[in-house]
C-alpha cells in the first residue's frame, strides 16, 4: 500500500502571493478613464471567468492525487462563484448575460486554446499566471465603473486563496522534479505575450487603442507582478 501513497508535503510554509495591491493600484489610476461601457466590461469579464474556470477544471481532471484535486477544486469553485456573481450583476443591470458575453467567445476560446498547456504542470502555470495577470487588470479597470458596481466587482475578483492553492501545488511539483523548472519558466514567458493581447484588446473596444503613454505604466506594473509570481515559484521570468 505504501508504494502508492505520496508523502504528504507540508503546506504551512507555502508563500502567499502579494503583488496584487501594487499592480491594481497602478491600474486603477491609469485605466479609470479607459474602462469600456458597463455591458462590454461585464460581458468580457463574464466570459473570461468561464475560461479561467475551464482551465482550472482541466487542472483538477489532470491532477495526479486526491489531495491535489481537492485543493484545486476550491480554487475552481472560487472562480465559478466570481462568474456567477458577474451574471447576477448583469441581470441586475438589465443586461442579457449571454448576449453580452457572446462577442468575446471566439477571441477568448482561441486564447484558451493557445495557452492551455501540454500537461498538468503547464496547465497549473497557465491558471496561476494568466489568471493573476487578467484578474489584476480587470480589477484595475473596475475603477471606471459606477461606484457601487466597482466595489462589488472588485470583491468578486478577490481570488487570492485560489492563487495560493496553485502556488502550493506548483512548488510541490517543482520540488519533486527540479528539471521541470526550466520548462515551466519558458512556458511562463510565452504566456505573458498572449495574456497582454487579451488585456489590450479590451481597451480597444468601442474605439482606437489608447496611446502607449496612457497604458505603458499599467502594463509595466502588471508585467512586474507577473515576474514576482514567477519568482515565488523559483522560476526566471
Amino acid at each position: 500500500m505504501s508504494l502508492f501513497r505520496r508523502r504528504r508535503r507540508p503546506r504551512a510554509n507555502a508563500p502567499h502571493v502579494t503583488p496584487r495591491s501594487e499592480a491594481i493600484a497602478v491600474a486603477r489610476v491609469e485605466l479609470e478613464d479607459l474602462t469600456p461601457p458597463t455591458p462590454v466590461y461585464l460581458g468580457q469579464l463574464g466570459y473570461l471567468t468561464l475560461i479561467l474556470f475551464e482551465n482550472l477544471s482541466r487542472a483538477v481532471i489532470l491532477a495526479p492525487t486526491t489531495e491535489a484535486k481537492t485543493s484545486l477544486s476550491r480554487a475552481t469553485a472560487e472562480v465559478l462563484e466570481a462568474h456567477e456573481g458577474l451574471i447576477t450583476e448583469m441581470r441586475g443591470s438589465g443586461i442579457d448575460p449571454i448576449a453580452a458575453m457572446e462577442p468575446f467567445r471566439t477571441e477568448l476560446d482561441d486564447f484558451l486554446r493557445r495557452t492551455q498547456g501540454a500537461d498538468w504542470p503547464e496547465t497549473l502555470v497557465t491558471c496561476y499566471l494568466t489568471g493573476g495577470f487578467l484578474t489584476d487588470f480587470f480589477t484595475g479597470l473596475a475603477a471606471g465603473l459606477p461606484a457601487g458596481l466597482s466595489q462589488r466587482v472588485s470583491l468578486l475578483l478577490d481570488i487570492d486563496k485560489g492563487q495560493d492553492a496553485l502556488v502550493a501545488e506548483l512548488r510541490g511539483a517543482i520540488e519533486a522534479s527540479p528539471r521541470l523548472a526550466s520548462r515551466l519558466a519558458m512556458w511562463g514567458r510565452r504566456l505573458v505575450g498572449d495574456t497582454m493581447l487579451v488585456a489590450r484588446s479590451s481597451l480597444a473596444i468601442g474605439g482606437e487603442l489608447p496611446g502607449e503613454e496612457r497604458i505603458e505604466p499599467v502594463f509595466t506594473e502588471l508585467i512586474s507582478a507577473h515576474t514576482r509570481r514567477m519568482d515565488v515559484l523559483g522560476l526566471t521570468a
